[in-house]
């Protein structure tokens, strides 16, 4: 019987140590610890207190749609000269920068709401705003991650991690968010995110990261000239661009339901705050179970064909959520969604990270990061637009239909990625050898 408990002990134990390879390193728990508090607070916000204050000073799916796409237009708009920057600067002090002016957003937000001054026209000024530092953050956020940890071996632990760190803020963020719009008022909701900046901000400073060579450019030619030859390298290199092309698709139709939350949640559902916070809440229960089978992955070969199979039950978890009209059902469909959905963009990401060269790793990101977020403006207003004109459960059918066939599309770039995958597995084989 000892020994028994002593092999299932180690077996545990084995388990653990490979989900948490990365809290190996300082750096990644400061920055895994101050983020998933200050992310919580950011998706509190963006994910459910500003549609649903949109929703009820509007009463508008339209106007919902509008709001998203004012919100992540300057996302679009920012993101690749943040990949500029994110190789040319300190990604630690860039991501501090945006934890300064982060707080400030969200101060002025909670000043307006306690003295109920918010209206709707200020309400998207500062959701552009919000988009500003969204676009600066992104490439930043995700390249920063390999700095963290010493160990190239870990990276793709690091990686997954992190998802789960922004998984579990999806979590927390929306479902503190739907107790707090329901006992107390959207207004502490704005508070509770302004107070999450501090900690993030703290722990940032509290990394010591290795000196890393910076690019310089002496003039805006130079960082155009940058910005020209990250693009180029993403666009005429057929694995990365099949990559990015269905990370894009993703963000147009694969995030709709998003958009349509408070719609489905106030008007088919007949719901209130609390049943949008429970279907806020649903997706990223999902997308962490996601993480959690990624974190102790071993390597990248097979993911490419991982991507395929998640964005086909994408597509049919929508349609099953669209046609829902219980909101127990609809929490489980949303479960399976996240959980499909943080496999295709994390395994994305995870074959980008691993195979692209350190000198374009902050371009290529924000290329990813623009292909992902950047898309989510159109994909809101196209969402709003045809909700408005033929219900939001046909807009969601129609948003999924084009996911599925988004699938068959990179299923036929599949070979050139798979070979992509296996060249650098002998790269890395070699290097180990020699």
């Amino acid at each position: 019987m000892k020994i028994w408990n002593r092999q299932l002990g180690d077996r545990v134990s084995n388990i653990i140590y490979q989900y948490l390879l990365a809290f190996r390193w300082r750096n990644f728990r400061l920055f895994f610890g101050g983020q998933l508090l200050s992310m919580s607070g950011t998706f509190m916000t963006q994910q459910l207190t500003i549609p649903w204050l949109v929703y009820e000073l509007t009463q508008s799916a339209w106007l919902l749609g509008v709001a998203g796409f004012v919100q992540f237009l300057p996302t679009l708009l920012v993101i690749p000269f943040s990949g500029v920057l994110s190789d040319r600067w300190s990604r630690r002090d860039l991501l501090i920068l945006v934890q300064i002016l982060g707080i400030s957003v969200s101060l002025s937000l909670t000043i307006l709401t306690f003295t109920n001054w918010i209206t709707f026209p200020i309400l998207l000024v500062l959701s552009v705003l919000n988009g500003l530092l969204k676009g600066l953050d992104m490439p930043v956020r995700h390249t920063i991650v390999t700095e963290t940890v010493d160990d190239r071996a870990h990276w793709s632990n690091a990686i997954a991690l992190n998802s789960v760190m922004l998984s579990s803020s999806l979590v927390l963020g929306p479902a503190m968010g739907g107790i707090l719009i329901a006992t107390l008022g959207v207004k502490y909701c704005f508070l509770y995110d302004t107070l999450s900046y501090i900690p993030a901000i703290f722990t940032l400073l509290a990394m010591r990261l290795k000196v890393r060579p910076m690019q310089t450019q002496k003039s805006l030619s130079d960082t155009l000239q940058k910005l020209r030859e990250g693009f180029e390298y993403v666009s005429k290199f057929q694995p990365i661009r099949a990559i990015l092309l269905i990370l894009a698709l993703q963000g147009l139709v694969g995030m709709s339901h998003v958009a349509l939350m408070p719609v489905f949640a106030a008007k088919i559902l007949n719901g209130d705050a609390t049943t949008m916070a429970y279907l806020s809440t649903s997706a990223p229960i999902g997308s962490l179970f996601a993480c959690l089978y990624l974190s102790i992955r071993r390597g990248i070969a097979g993911l490419e064909r991982l991507i395929v199979v998640a964005q086909v039950l994408i597509g049919i978890s929508l349609i099953s959520f669209s046609l829902s009209r219980q909101v127990g059902l609809s929490i489980i469909i949303l479960v399976f969604t996240g959980c499909f959905s943080i496999l295709l963009i994390t395994s994305s990401n995870m074959i980008i990270q691993t195979l692209i060269a350190d000198d374009k790793r902050g371009r290529v990101m924000s290329f990813y990061a623009l292909a992902m977020v950047g898309m989510i403006p159109f994909g809101n207003l196209l969402a709003g637009t045809l909700a408005h004109n033929f219900g939001a459960t046909n807009a969601l059918i129609v948003c999924a239909s084009l996911n599925i066939l988004g699938a068959l599309w990179f299923s036929a770039q599949l070979p050139a990625v798979s070979r992509w995958i296996e060249q650098g597995k002998r790269d890395r084989d070699a290097i180990a050898l020699s």
